[in-house]
C-alpha cells in the first residue's frame, strides 16, 4: 500500500503528473531493476547484501508489526483519534467479536498444527458474518447478486512512455526508482528472514533470480495499468503454511486467474476474516527480534529504529533508510569502520537521498 500511495498522491496529484505518464514511469523502473538484477551486474543483490544482520532482523520484526497494525486497523479493532492518541480501541461490536473469535479459532489451529490453519480461520469468519447480516445483527459480509462479473481491463495498455524521457521527469523517476528499490529490498529482507530463506552467511538465497522477476512484475504492472506490484509481506502467511518455493507462487498466481471473472465471490470475505490471520502473520515475524544483540547498542539502536519507524511511519521504505541512516553513523562514531561495506556507503547517500525527497 506504501506504493500505491506514493504513485498517487506524490506522483500524481502531488506532482501533477498524468497518470499515464505515472504508468509510463513505472515500466521504466521496472526494466532498469531487471538491468541492474541481471547476472554481471548484481547492483540490487550487492545492495541487499551490504544489509547488515541487526537491520535484517529489525526490519522483517517491524514488518510483523506493521502487519498487525493493518490486521487490527482493517478489522476495526483500532481506529483513528487524532485529536488525542492518533489511534485508540474501537469499542466492543460485533465486528470486533468477530476478530476475536478468527484470533481464537486460528490460533487454536495453529496450535494443532492443523494444515490450513489460515484459510480455515478466513472461511469460518466469513460464513459468521453472512450469517449476522443474513439476520439483521450486523453489517459485515453479504452474498453478492451475481458470481460472475467481467473484468474491466480499460487502463491495459494505457501508458505514456515519450514523457517519462522529459526533464521534469528525472526527480520523479530517481524517486520511484528507489522507494520501489527500497521497498522491495527491504521487504525481501523480511519475508526470507521469517521464513529462514538464508545462506550460512545470513544473507537470502537466490537473491539475483527473486529481484529479476521483481522488476519484470514491476514492468508489467505498469503495462496493466497499477502501481509497481513488488514483493508483499503477505507471502509470510504462505510460507508459515509451508510454501517455501517458486512453484508455490505460480500455483497461487493461476489460481487467481479465474477470480477476474468470479471477483464478486472473493468480495463475500470481509476484512474481519483477514484481519486475524494478517495479526498472526504479523506474529510469525516479529518472532525474529529474539535474534537481535540487544545488549550490544550498536546493533540494537538501528534494528530497533528500523523496527519501529516501519509501523509507526506505515512505510516500509522509511523504516530500512531511517535504520541504515542510523547504523551508518553510529558505526562510524564509535569508529568501527570495518562493519560498513564500501557499499552500505553507497546506500547511506541513497538513503539520505530518498529521506530528503518524500
Amino acid at each position: 500500500m506504501g506504493l500505491n500511495a506514493f504513485v498517487t498522491y506524490t506522483l500524481i496529484i502531488g506532482q501533477g503528473i498524468t497518470w499515464e505518464t505515472a504508468m509510463g514511469a513505472v515500466i521504466i523502473s521496472g526494466i532498469i531493476f531487471m538491468l541492474l538484477s541481471l547476472p554481471g551486474i548484481n547492483v540490487r543483490e550487492k545492495m541487499l547484501r551490504a544489509i547488515p544482520e541487526p537491520l535484517r532482523l529489525g526490519v522483517a520484526s517491524g514488518i510483523g508489526i506493521f502487519l498487525a497494525f493493518i490486521g487490527l486497523q482493517n478489522s476495526g479493532v483500532i481506529v483513528a483519534a487524532p485529536d488525542t492518541t492518533l489511534v485508540t480501541f474501537a469499542g466492543m461490536d460485533w465486528t470486533v467479536g468477530l476478530f476475536i473469535v478468527g484470533i481464537i479459532l486460528t490460533g487454536f489451529l495453529l496450535y494443532k498444527k492443523q494444515k490450513g490453519a489460515l484459510i480455515i480461520g478466513i472461511l469460518s469468519i466469513t460464513v459468521l458474518g453472512v450469517i449476522l447480516t443474513s439476520i439483521g445483527v450486523a453489517e459485515i459480509a453479504s452474498v453478492p447478486e451475481t458470481a460472475v462479473r467481467t473484468p474491466d481491463v480499460g487502463l491495459l495498455g494505457r501508458f505514456n512512455l515519450i514523457q517519462v524521457f522529459t526533464i521534469g521527469m528525472i526527480g520523479p523517476l530517481f524517486t520511484l526508482l528507489f522507494t520501489d528499490m527500497f521497498d522491495s529490498i527491504s521487504t525481501f529482507l523480511g519475508v526470507a528472514e521469517a521464513g529462514d530463506f538464508e545462506k550460512e552467511d545470513g544473507a537470502p538465497r537466490n537473491t539475483g533470480k527473486a529481484l529479476f522477476v521483481d522488476g519484470f512484475a514491476t514492468t508489467i504492472s505498469g503495462i496493466f495499468g497499477t502501481s509497481p506490484a513488488t514483493t508483499y509481506v503477505e507471502s509470510a502467511s504462505g510460507v508459515e503454511e509451508g510454501g517455501r518455493s517458486g512453484l508455490t507462487a505460480v500455483v497461487v498466481g493461476l489460481l487467481f486467474l479465474p477470480f477476474m471473472f468470479f471477483s464478486p465471490i472473493i468480495g463475500m470475505i470481509p476484512a474481519v476474516a483477514t484481519g486475524p490471520v494478517l495479526v498472526l502473520v504479523g506474529l510469525f515475524m516479529t518472532k525474529t527480534a529474539q535474534k537481535i544483540r540487544w545488549d550490544e547498542y550498536q546493533d540494537s539502536i538501528p534494528a530497533f529504529i528500523a523496527m519501529i519507524a516501519i509501523p509507526l511511519t506505515y512505510n516500509i521504505t522509511n523504516g530500512i533508510v531511517l535504520g541504515i541512516i542510523t547504523y551508518v553513523v553510529i558505526k562510524t562514531i564509535a569508529g568501527e569502520f570495518e562493519d560498513i561495506p564500501v557499499t552500505l556507503w553507497f546506500i547511506f547517500a541513497f538513503s539520505l537521498a530518498i529521506l530528503f525527497l518524500l
